[in-house]
């Protein structure tokens, strides 16, 4: 222990996918891992209930090309965390975390989520819990505050009592939670964001992992956080816009490789399809996160539409994908087309929609 803190585990991963409710599941990990292999992805939350009573192989399982992967728990009994934390190890997770920012009335229901921000004694005794049962690191993902207990100086009482216990890296949604009177979509925009805030955490903690979240929107955004903190997650924007990632491995990882390219997804996507069909699933688990994939180029609206006509009927199958693939090259060649009648030149990346 050095200055009251326990060594840290893990690798710092400079950029991050926030973990998202109905969006961060294994077919949109895979096609993540298509754009970006070096970003750590999460699971969406999982109740230490259902893991422990539920069904783990369809809650937990994921494949290997999803990794760096880190599993998000949602509970506080100390037991329960670690077995968890236990089972992630098990079954090949690179991190464990506990959700301290989810406002939910749902999980305030459960005692977990963001109204522990207002107990940080429990939070520090379940991540020693979890850091006793696992080799893995354990991280906690926490807002800037809660209700009344919003100061810059609660937050730093939490991340203090916490990092005691062992916390490996703190993901601070940089926006209080408010408990009654806010939807937790309204949680993530009403609330002002409060960046120096969390850079000052960093400031007033360099021995920690600081990671900043909330509103990040653009890799050059993420260029300047890192000038004050060691890592960024980014939430809704790494949906609405997946392939901003492509530059990510290159701009903060160092991996020069090329990225492949939205056709050369699209095209693995049906391979994905045929391979998901052929064992019972639905198309739409792939495609409803492959929506945004061509997200401000040519043919963007074509690729949505065919999804939205096709890809909900009765037998649908990869050929869907194909089509709406079919249409943005369509899309893009009428492009060109104008272009050149119009003397515009050719780029049709980045024409109309």
């Amino acid at each position: 222990m050095e200055g009251g803190v326990v060594q840290g585990r893990g690798v710092v991963r400079s950029v991050s996918v926030a973990p998202m409710m109905d969006r961060t599941d294994r077919y949109y990990r895979a096609m993540m891992r298509m754009i970006t292999r070096h970003t750590l992805l999460y699971t969406e939350m999982i109740t230490t209930g259902a893991i422990l009573n539920g069904d783990r192989a369809y809650l937990l399982d994921f494949d290997a090309q999803e990794r760096p992967l880190a599993l998000q728990l949602g509970g506080d009994d100390p037991q329960e965390l670690a077995s968890c934390a236990r089972i992630a190890e098990q079954w090949g997770y690179d991190e464990v975390n506990l959700n301290v920012g989810c406002p939910s009335e749902r999980v305030q229901r459960g005692s977990f989520g963001a109204c522990l921000m207002a107990q940080p004694e429990v939070v520090a005794e379940g991540v020693a819990a979890m850091r006793g049962a696992c080799a893995l690191p354990v991280t906690v993902k926490h807002r800037i505050g809660v209700d009344d207990l919003d100061r810059y100086e609660d937050m730093a009482r939490f991340v203090s009592i916490v990092a005691e216990a062992g916390a490996d890296r703190f993901s601070v949604h940089a926006r209080k939670a408010l408990l009654s009177g806010l939807s937790p979509k309204e949680n993530r925009t009403i609330p002002p964001l409060r960046y120096e805030d969390v850079y000052r955490l960093q400031q007033d903690f360099p021995e920690l992992v600081v990671e900043i979240n909330g509103g990040v929107v653009s890799l050059d955004e993420v260029e300047a956080h890192l000038g004050r903190v060691q890592a960024v997650m980014i939430g809704r924007a790494a949906y609405d816009d997946p392939y901003m990632f492509a530059e990510v491995d290159a701009r903060f990882f160092g991996d020069e490789a090329a990225p492949l390219s939205r056709d050369a997804i699209a095209e693995r996507l049906i391979e994905a399809a045929e391979r998901h069909m052929s064992q019972g699933g639905r198309l739409t688990q792939i495609t409803r996160h492959a929506l945004n994939l061509f997200a401000h180029q040519t043919g963007a609206r074509g690729w949505k539409r065919a999804f939205a006509q096709l890809a909900h009927k009765p037998g649908a199958g990869p050929e869907v994908i194909e089509a709406a693939l079919a249409e943005v090259r369509r899309q893009r060649e009428r492009e060109v087309a104008f272009r050149a009648r119009s003397g515009a030149g050719d780029d049709p990346g980045a024409g109309r929609a």
